[in-house]
């Protein structure tokens, strides 16, 4: 059933910046109690200032989520008001570049913030929920944790992780019917995150239309907490990304590994970065990343990413097994991959 977030205490990790920061300016509209854990702690007051304004009750916890005695002191400060009733386990870092040209300690790192991260979490918070007998443990993924991330292996372990780790811990609280484990799954966001990423192509990175309002993922965050659910995903390219996969798993793999590395070939370069991997930005994001661009996206690209997904689980079922052998599907179909996005403006 819905019910109304005023007084109700919401822990926010990630929340100096994109989504987590917009999250935290949605619950605050609706006067819940915040707690706002990030590594920037000036980037922390300046979205509890924006909160407070906005008729809030704010703490802010400055917590790296990959040491788990700081996450433990996070939800004890979050229990000076007494519950924790949400927990939106936002933190999220990437490393783009081809698998071996990535250093090891950058696909440690991602792996240690990303899944590890989440793990210290909900560690820390589901003893809490369990003595109150409710709670709402939101976390955020990404398509990425059911199509594979080529050129972003990491990202794409952690993602895939996340989702296994919700489904056991979602199966192991379901004698808890007011503990709920929920899963967001959004597509491209209008966020700092790929800016503020750690990049090892050399290449300048770019974002594929359509790209969305963070705003409207912060609003759906919203809208689990008042009626919770198992998943939910942002945007429709998430799901066709999700169809697709489902359908031709190493097919559209490498056809996303094709396409991206096409543009890398194109890109202009730049020198490699750690970003911030190890460190916060040293400049705080805001909500947005400024990625969106002020022209609608063709309806013609949203429909090749659907025509895409539905010719790769026709060309699979299709093609015969030595074509298989000999490569031709690959080659087929990112041919045909690229004659699509192109016409829909997903390659520019």
């Amino acid at each position: 059933m819905w019910k109304s977030l005023k007084d109700q205490v919401v822990v926010i990790t990630g929340a100096s910046s994109g989504v987590g920061q917009a999250t935290a300016e949605e619950f605050a509209k609706r006067e819940a109690k915040l707690v706002l854990a990030a590594r920037d702690a000036s980037a922390l007051q300046l979205v509890a200032k924006t909160c407070r304004e906005l008729g809030a009750e704010v703490l802010v916890a400055p917590t790296d989520v990959t040491d788990a005695g700081a996450v433990k002191k996070l939800a004890e400060k979050a229990m000076s008001f007494g519950k924790i009733d949400i927990w939106f386990s936002n933190v999220g870092v990437g490393a783009v570049g081809r698998f071996e040209e990535t250093p090891i300690e950058a696909h440690q790192q991602v792996i240690r913030t990303n899944l590890i991260g989440h793990f210290n979490d909900a560690h820390a918070v589901i003893p809490i929920f369990l003595r109150q007998r409710h709670g709402i443990f939101i976390n955020m993924i990404s398509l990425g944790g059911f199509a594979a991330t080529p050129f972003a292996a990491a990202y794409g372990a952690s993602k895939f992780g996340l989702r296994g780790f919700s489904e056991a811990l979602r199966a192991e609280l379901a004698g808890e019917p007011d503990i709920h484990i929920c899963d967001v799954y959004p597509t491209f966001m209008d966020t700092p995150g790929v800016a503020h990423g750690a990049n090892y192509t050399g290449r300048k990175l770019s974002v594929p239309p359509p790209v969305y309002d963070a705003r409207r993922a912060a609003r759906a965050i919203v809208r689990l907490a008042e009626h919770p659910r198992t998943s939910i995903t942002v945007g429709a390219v998430a799901d066709l990304a999700r169809l697709a996969h489902f359908l031709a798993p190493n097919t559209s793999s490498r056809l996303t590994a094709y396409l991206t590395s096409r543009y890398l070939r194109q890109a202009p370069r730049v020198e490699r970065s750690n970003g911030n991997l190890f460190r916060a930005p040293a400049i705080p994001g805001g909500v947005e990343g400024g990625w969106r661009s002020e022209r609608r996206v063709p309806i013609a690209g949203v429909a090749a990413a659907v025509v895409v997904g539905l010719a790769l689980a026709a060309v699979v079922s299709g093609m015969p097994r030595a074509s298989h052998r000999r490569g031709f599907l690959p080659l087929q179909t990112a041919a045909m991959g690229r004659r699509l996005f192109k016409s829909g403006g997903f390659l520019r």
